[in-house]
């Protein structure tokens, strides 16, 4: 059985808004010592309340803090779990989760207020782009910094490099300050250096966003033959197709605290239906940011594949369902109508358009309550997040319009049937090649 490579047990960490101090060693110490005596502070202006002076004094109902309060905030409460050896652990959660903090942590950029963080082996890690490295110092250089910094050998750097360098793929800048990197630049050698240099634990913050999508793949690969080497990754991401397909286990964290651990699958059907409403008709029914007469409404929708209809995630090249629930106001039934969804990428450029008025299927009738279902042959979609809009007409006039009613990931699949998973860009589609022999070029101009 792995051992436990990673304990966190108990952490909290917590922040101190607003004004710390005056900037001034002198006048900081005045206003220290007349705290001390129970004085009012000596540099406050005429007419403003002294909020250090005394903080058992009651406070008005009204009362708002300024600055020099120094309110705190918990970006990190009470959080406890632990990693197995050879295991990837993905942590999600929304912006202000404390994904972040909890690496920063991890690795000693930042102390805990409370708590504890136990791990046994050498910490690696890609935070920020560009942390680490010196930016007066070349890449060949920095490498050498970096593993050093990891408590590696000259040597064992030595053993290394050329397979770092041909990773990064920036051979031809390797004698070059990194200070003239682009990010992507700065990402690749980071990540190569992190990944090559045998850390027990390697941690992976979504810096690799900044990254091209081939360079993505090819590090969530490495990271793959990292865990299978025996050793330890977390991986910070947004990007619930990489967190699925590459980790066993995740962690979700909302606002500082963790709320649940498990099987990734499990987590991340939980967290995308947290904020993206799947499956829960009742919030949906109840949005008001919709147009239309209103004579029927979407309550609810739910995506999945065809073995599948409820997994809440589509994949490229197998048969993708969309169902969508609705209601009819009142007890009259209606005719001549039409439902649509609007398959868009996050930046809202259409994707694709499933009428039903395309396909020539008609809706002659409706009543009551039920459900549509679309299904998309050989889903043609890239991998990444797209968000679903839906609309329904009746007579040809608006009924209901909900624009991302729904946002769903599309995993990476072998759509050709051939065993090929590359990360397209775009549409993909069906075609062949042919060769004739003897056939000459055309003549050139």
């Amino acid at each position: 059985m792995p051992s436990t490579v990673i304990s966190v047990e108990h952490l909290s960490k917590s922040y101190r808004l607003g004004q710390i101090g005056t900037g001034r060693l002198v006048d900081d110490l005045k206003i220290w010592w007349a705290k001390a005596r129970g004085k009012p502070n000596p540099l406050a202006k005429i007419g403003q309340q002294d909020l250090r002076r005394n903080d058992q004094e009651p406070r008005t109902k009204n009362h708002k803090p300024d600055n020099r309060d120094g309110e705190i905030i918990w970006a990190l409460k009470d959080i406890n779990f632990e990693v197995k050896q050879g295991e990837i652990l993905g942590i999600i959660g929304r912006n202000g989760a404390g994904k972040s903090t909890l690496l920063k942590i991890m690795t000693g950029v930042t102390a805990p207020t409370s708590g504890q963080i136990k791990a046994k082996g050498r910490v690696a890690s890609l935070l920020e782009v560009g942390t680490g490295f010196h930016p007066e110092l070349t890449g060949r250089e920095n490498i050498y910094l970096n593993g050093a910094i990891l408590g590696m050998k000259k040597v064992e750097i030595a053993r290394k490099f050329d397979e770092i360098v041909a990773f990064s793929e920036v051979e031809q800048f390797i004698d070059t300050p990194v200070k003239r990197y682009s990010s992507g630049m700065y990402v690749r050698l980071a990540f190569a250096v992190a990944a090559h240099l045998d850390p027990e634990i390697l941690l992976v913050d979504e810096v690799l966003a900044v990254g091209d999508a081939a360079f993505q793949k090819k590090c969530l690969g490495k990271m793959g033959d990292v865990a299978s080497g025996g050793r330890t990754v977390l991986f910070v991401s947004h990007n619930m197709t990489a967190v699925r397909g590459l980790c066993q286990r995740a962690v979700l964290l909302r606002d500082g605290r963790l709320v649940q651990s498990g099987v990734a699958a499990d987590v991340i059907g939980n967290y995308l239906g947290e904020i993206l409403n799947r499956g829960d008709a009742t919030l949906l029914a109840d949005r008001r940011d919709r147009q239309g007469s209103g004579v029927v409404k979407v309550t609810g929708m739910r995506v999945g594949t065809r073995t599948d209809p409820a997994s809440g995630h589509w994949i490229t090249g197998e048969d993708a369902v969309a169902e969508v629930d609705y209601a009819c106001d009142g007890t009259n039934g209606l005719r001549n109508v039409v439902v649509a969804i609007g398959v868009r990428r996050l930046d809202q450029s259409p994707m694709l358009y499933l009428g039903s008025e395309v396909v020539r299927f008609n809706i002659d009738w409706i009543e009551g309550t039920g459900t549509f279902v679309c299904v998309i042959k050989r889903l043609p979609l890239e991998s990444g997040r797209f968000s679903l809009n839906v609309d329904i007409e009746q007579n040809k006039v608006l009924a209901d319009r909900v624009n991302a009613a729904l946002v769903l990931d599309v995993a990476e699949g072998d759509y050709y049937g051939t065993g090929v998973v590359w990360p397209f860009s775009g549409f993909l589609c069906d075609y062949t090649w042919s060769h004739a022999k003897g056939v000459k070029p055309a003549a050139s101009r």
